[in-house]
């Protein structure tokens, strides 16, 4: 089992010592990855489900967060959970997210990325919020285009995007394209992952028997691509005093990694968490403790 931890901007802020100090701890700690979440915008009345989402909350920009955070670490991996696709032209971000591989050296390994559920924030950015899940498709397929194509140049002529004879480089570091993994609670993300993912990174609140119709959908759809079902990821959340009997359950379900996130908010907070952590399920001695 791969453990990732997430740096979630609204509750632990957009702070740089408190940052960086954090990914340090993880990757002293031995997690594999470090994941930020995204929203562009938010608004009065901005729910999600039952969740009422405070307009002052300060999301950061997760792709500036994780350039940050790879300056002040050298081997943890860099994920997004989620970035919004459908509000980020493919173009330039392809040329973002090598640039920050190729600077972190190939650590820009678990892009995952959503449809986003705000009304509003696609509204903000000139995105029709009932077309933004085709949107995605087709972003995904220009992100790999333009990694993969050379100096002659690369076109593509969709609903949303068209471009002739475009090179986009720096290229990913060492790669012909970068993973993306797809996140989300419904059954067509799972569709999504199954058909163009390299992973499948589903919400926290679904019932068991939906995840498993869901991770059934992701392999089925990737066999209908021509694509291999068990080189799909799975990506699973959870509490940070989970189990190792219940980490056990989930690699049964065939979750391949699990992501906590600190519920402290200060750093030597943290590092103790952490380091209690590995030291209980990924056997390495609690180094670095405060205690």
């Amino acid at each position: 089992m791969k453990f990732g931890i997430s740096y979630s901007t609204p509750y632990h802020g957009v702070d740089p010592d408190k940052l960086a100090a954090y990914a340090q701890h993880a990757e002293e700690g031995g997690f594999e990855s470090l994941y930020v979440p995204e929203h562009i915008v938010l608004y009065p009345g901005a729910t999600i489900g039952s969740f009422a989402m405070p307009p002052s909350l300060p999301y950061g920009d997760p792709l500036d967060c994780l350039g940050f955070a790879a300056a002040h670490t050298s081997r943890i991996l860099l994920g997004t959970g989620v970035l919004l696709l459908p509000y980020h032209h493919p173009v330039t971000l392809a040329k973002r997210l090598a640039t920050i591989d190729v600077l972190s050296k190939g650590r820009m390994r678990l892009l995952t990325v959503g449809l986003g559920a705000l009304p509003g924030e696609a509204q903000a950015v000139g995105v029709d919020y009932a077309t933004r899940g085709r949107r995605a498709d087709e972003a995904i397929d220009v992100l790999r285009l333009l990694w993969e194509g050379g100096e002659e140049g690369v076109g593509y002529a969709g609903e949303f995007f068209a471009f002739e004879n475009l090179s986009s480089f720096p290229k990913p570091y060492g790669v012909t394209r970068l993973p993306i993994h797809v996140g989300g609670s419904s059954r067509a993300a799972a569709r999504r992952a199954g058909l163009r993912g390299d992973g499948y990174f589903p919400g926290g609140a679904l019932h068991a028997d939906e995840r498993a119709v869901q991770l059934d959908i992701a392999r089925k759809a990737a066999v209908e691509a021509g694509r291999d079902p068990e080189a799909l990821e799975y990506t699973r959340s959870a509490s940070m005093d989970i189990s190792a009997e219940q980490v056990a359950a989930l690699a049964e379900q065939g979750v391949t990694r699990i992501v906590v996130s600190s519920g402290a908010t200060e750093p030597d907070e943290q590092r103790d968490q952490m380091s209690a952590f590995a030291e209980r399920l990924m056997g390495r001695a609690a180094a670095g403790s405060s205690s």
